[in-house]
């Protein structure tokens, strides 16, 4: 029973790439095809800490794989089944919420296992300022993304400044979210003890 909610949660994200691969099909059926290869390259997406895994020291917990798959899927649900229209503005932020949140565990998760494989010795504080802003450099150069998409596909990823505002807004909202409780982790327990969370058994020691 301990290994119980480990379990569930691992089904949960294949679950969650189960959807994607659906929406990969639904994007098929209609004859949307740029759109079915942008579903299927998030899938393989998520994928990828299985095949980091394998190759390196580094082993996510399933939590991180969750919401990596719910984030991908998110995204891709949003331009498949128009979500991000029918359920505008909201969607949209909900997205970008879920998304900040998954980059700056991500963001957390590298700073520990750099700061622990490269003697840098980073303190506290500049690890929480490195999530925030890990977070944010990659909300803006989606921002840059949807931007150029727009400009030379005449898509419409973007719906003015202040859509684009809201989106950094909220991704910054994810990552102070994140960064607080890396901060109140941080204080109580050391950060090479939380770099073994983000690798296989024994290799952190």
């Amino acid at each position: 029973m301990v290994y119980l909610p480990k379990i569930s949660g691992i089904y949960l994200a294949y679950a969650v790439q189960a959807l994607i691969l659906f929406q990969v099909g639904y994007s098929i059926s209609i004859g949307d095809y740029f759109l079915a290869i942008v579903g299927f390259f998030g899938f393989f997406l998520t994928t990828v800490p299985h095949i980091v895994s394998r190759r390196t020291d580094i082993c996510m917990p399933w939590e991180v794989n969750l919401l990596i798959a719910l984030s991908l899927y998110l995204h891709v649900a949003g331009h498949i089944s128009a979500y991000y229209d029918l359920f505008a503005p909201y969607y949209d932020k909900i997205a970008h919420f879920v998304s900040s949140i998954t980059v700056s565990v991500l963001g957390f998760a590298m700073v520990l296992i750099v700061d622990r494989y490269s003697g840098l010795r980073l303190t506290r504080p500049m690890i929480v300022f490195f999530i925030v802003i890990f977070t944010m450099a990659l909300g803006a150069f989606w921002e840059i993304y949807e931007f150029t998409f727009d400009n030379l596909f005449g898509t419409q990823l973007q719906h003015g400044l202040e859509d684009t505002m809201y989106d950094l807004i909220f991704d910054l909202v994810g990552a102070a979210i994140i960064a607080v409780v890396g901060n109140f982790y941080l204080r109580r327990v050391e950060k090479e003890e939380m770099a073994r969370m983000f690798l296989h058994p024994g290799q952190g020691e």
